[in-house]
């Protein structure tokens, strides 16, 4: 059985995980916005909300990416998400090429069933 998805970029702190994640069991020919899916993960409330894509700007050493919701700059070694509105500010690891925990991948799951 292939995959439902596969994980992109993954920021984690104590609080927080942001990740980047591709869809793998919908058409090639889907929209972006139904194939990507960058998710703000709330360790502490246990809540998953996706966030909006706005825009992204890329160099060879910083990506950045803006949301409805904030601001992601990021690196290979770290990032910092900025909440809209500055209302908070986190400073994440990059764990991208780190496996997911089972358990991440049973929610992410979960999430890409709903409609």
């Amino acid at each position: 059985m292939l995959p439902k998805f596969k994980t992109l970029y993954f920021f984690e702190n104590t609080d927080i995980i942001i990740m980047e994640i591709q869809r793998m069991d919908l058409a090639d020919h889907a929209d972006a916005s139904e194939l990507y899916h960058w998710l703000f993960l709330d360790k502490l409330s246990d809540s998953l909300v996706k966030l909006w894509f706005r825009s992204m700007d890329t160099s060879t050493e910083i990506q950045e990416r803006y949301f409805e919701q904030g601001y992601l700059k990021f690196n290979s070694l770290d990032a910092t998400y900025i909440e809209k509105y500055n209302s908070a500010q986190h400073k994440l690891t990059n764990f991208s090429e780190r496996p997911l925990l089972p358990e991440l991948e049973i929610v992410i799951e979960n999430y890409l069933k709903k409609p």
